[in-house]
């Protein structure tokens, strides 16, 4: 299986060089690039198509928000934001523009190489800090989900498409979808992303 791909993005150059010694060291992770701005990493993003985005929320020239949408309504790139903020606006925000997964810069090695790849396979990298601050904004009753949407909720939040999932619970992918249509309907989402975010901000799912 060949390497997950990434592009680094982080105003300070110590921490784009700390990033990428650690994430190096990996033999299934490789630092395509690393930037320092918003623009760049929209330049970047299009140019190498890597697999995740790393990325920072303050950064010159645009936003990193901005940067975000940007890149995820351009590509196929996944975006995982690390970044020393973590207000409910910052969260909320970075998940509506299409983040996959939310990391704090006091995360460890493992927690950071373990969102990447989770990222990189099609899931959702949520951390507890950013998954309780996400709840606020999202509270209100447990929707009542049955015992195998629930089932198709974790093959979400892992990553895998309907039909995977549906050799994996051994029903068609006709009845996946199905099941995908009520579990959006019950979390009043519009996509896997939202869904995912929302079920771990209700505790339908663990936090990462």
């Amino acid at each position: 299986m060949s390497a997950v791909r990434l592009l680094v993005v982080d105003d300070h150059p110590i921490v784009r060089e700390g990033l990428r010694a650690v994430l190096d060291r990996e033999p299934d992770l490789t630092v395509e690039a690393d930037c320092g701005s918003g623009r760049e990493a929209v330049r970047l993003a299009a140019a190498l198509r890597p697999d995740v985005v790393l990325m920072d929320l303050r950064l010159p020239d645009l936003d990193g928000i901005d940067a975000i949408e940007r890149i995820t309504a351009g590509g196929t790139a996944r975006v995982l934001v690390l970044t020393s903020y973590d207000t409910d606006g910052d969260v909320v925000r970075a998940v509506a523009a299409g983040a996959v997964g939310y990391l704090l810069k006091g995360c460890s090695r493992e927690e950071l190489t373990a969102a990447v790849r989770t990222a990189a396979k099609g899931g959702t990298a949520l951390a507890g800090p950013a998954a309780g601050r996400l709840a606020r904004h999202r509270r209100g009753d447990v929707p009542q989900l049955t015992n195998r949407e629930l089932d198709v909720l974790r093959c979400l939040a892992r990553g895998l498409s309907n039909p995977e999932t549906g050799r994996e619970l051994f029903v068609s992918e006709a009845t996946v979808k199905t099941h995908v249509m009520r579990i959006f309907d019950k979390l009043d989402v519009k996509d896997r992303t939202a869904a995912v975010t929302t079920a771990i901000a209700r505790g339908l799912l663990p936090r990462l």
